[in-house]
């Protein structure tokens, strides 16, 4: 009932367990609480947290408008409401190193298993278009340092992310990757990569987890978990799927209204009531107070 069972201390330990087997784990992305829920009733590893999904939830594209108090305040919304680790997209750190580490100490305080630094320029831009600048490497280590000093559980996951292999190509990703780790990084996320050829050198390259984005419509094929786990990769994360078609499905439905006046046509494709509510755990209210759910839904 209300928020899960597991704590985040708990969630942390166990992600790190898993990470440390070397097998592919799947997390693909929520865009609100009860997605991450059915992320979890459907058998998945963890949830990830985009911060394209934060910012298109808002209205707003992403290019680092929203805030730490956002997407802590939202991130912890979601993790709490699973079992299941989640992992945050923390842009820059928002700020200089000071903020970075204040970052990670809310990230840490929403419940979260770990967060991914990106060495981007401010205002930072969708790791899949063109035209992103990346920050010198000083700035990009002393980001990482100083997650790694702020952190206060061991096994919250600080990732990097750098997305310098769209500016200066393969050969400065995997530089960038290894010294990343040797200032703390526990894990290497390489944006924008191409093939599984790409992928394989990064892992050849450093000796920590890597995470591949399967991201519709960006610059990486879209490759399948046996693929990814056959190079190597240890997490893989489907940040916009969910909301893509769930937005996608809701326009198709507003447009049926407009042609046909009402959405009886679509309601073999809606989620049952019942099945709702077994979801959000109606019954085990029920069993807290009956006087909340004193009723049968009929299919």
């Amino acid at each position: 009932m209300l928020y899960s069972e597991t704590t985040p201390a708990e969630k942390r330990r166990l992600f790190r367990e898993r990470l440390a087997t070397g097998e592919l784990l799947r997390f693909p992305g929520a865009f609100n609480p009860l997605s991450a829920r059915l992320i979890e009733q459907k058998g998945f590893d963890g949830v990830y947290i985009s911060g394209a999904v934060l910012s298109a939830d808002l209205g707003l594209p992403d290019i680092g408008l929203t805030t730490l108090t956002e997407v802590a305040g939202r991130a912890k919304q979601i993790a709490r409401m699973t079992e299941l680790p989640a992992i945050v997209d923390a842009d820059t750190g928002f700020g200089e190193p000071m903020n970075v580490a204040r970052t990670v100490q809310e990230i840490e305080d929403a419940g979260l298993a770990g967060l991914h630094i990106e060495d981007q320029v401010n205002p930072k831009r969708c790791g899949h278009l063109d035209g992103k600048q990346v920050v010198d490497t000083s700035t990009a280590l002393g980001r990482i340092r100083a997650a790694v000093d702020a952190r206060r559980d061991a096994n919250l996951l600080i990732m990097a992310r750098t997305d310098i292999a769209a500016v200066d190509g393969l050969d400065a990703a995997i530089d960038r990757a290894k010294q990343l780790v040797d200032a703390g990084a526990d894990a290497i996320f390489p944006e924008a990569m191409r093939s599984l050829e790409e992928f394989a050198a990064v892992r050849d390259a450093v000796d920590v987890p890597i995470l591949a984005n399967m991201t519709e419509f960006g610059k990486s094929e879209l490759f399948t978990s046996q693929q990814l786990a056959d190079v190597g990769v240890n997490i893989v994360i489907w940040p916009v799927s969910l909301l893509r078609i769930a937005m996608g499905a809701a326009g198709r439905a507003l447009d049926t209204l407009n042609d046909e006046g009402s959405l009886t046509s679509k309601l073999g494709e809606m989620q049952h009531r019942a099945d709702l509510y077994e979801l959000i755990d109606y019954e085990g209210y029920n069993r807290f107070d009956t006087s909340v759910f004193n009723f049968t839904i009929d299919r």
